[in-house]
């Protein structure tokens, strides 16, 4: 698998997009979340450095959950019993995602109060 040339490595990665969107439902929610950041900007239109810093949240909010996603289905897999530990695991990894969709929430109000 290593060292594939780049369109196998992004067709890859396309289809890692393809499976968040059809398995996850948290994934769909925030990127219909990611899609009205986009509108908001649009609509209010502000300095270069919010189009930046709204791009990067919604970003990385999107690659945390496909990772969260990810860890998920693989302890799935691995282990399907439950187990303390990997409840924990999955728990962790769950709250990266909240932190930065809470992080991301704190940008568009500080965003929102800079334009009005």
């Amino acid at each position: 698998m290593k060292n594939r040339p780049f369109h196998h490595r992004l067709g890859f990665a396309l289809a890692g997009l393809k499976e968040g969107w059809r398995r996850e439902r948290s994934f769909r929610t925030h990127s219909i979340f990611a899609v009205l950041a986009g509108l908001g900007l649009i609509l209010l239109r502000p300095a270069a450095i919010w189009w930046a810093i709204v791009a990067l949240v919604v970003a990385l909010v999107l690659a945390m959950e496909l990772f969260n996603s990810a860890l998920e289905a693989l302890t799935d897999h691995l282990h399907p019993d439950q187990h303390p530990e990997i409840r924990i695991v999955k728990d962790m990894a769950a709250g990266g995602v909240l932190i930065l969709s809470l992080a991301s929430l704190v940008i568009a109000l500080a965003l929102v109060t800079s334009v009005f």
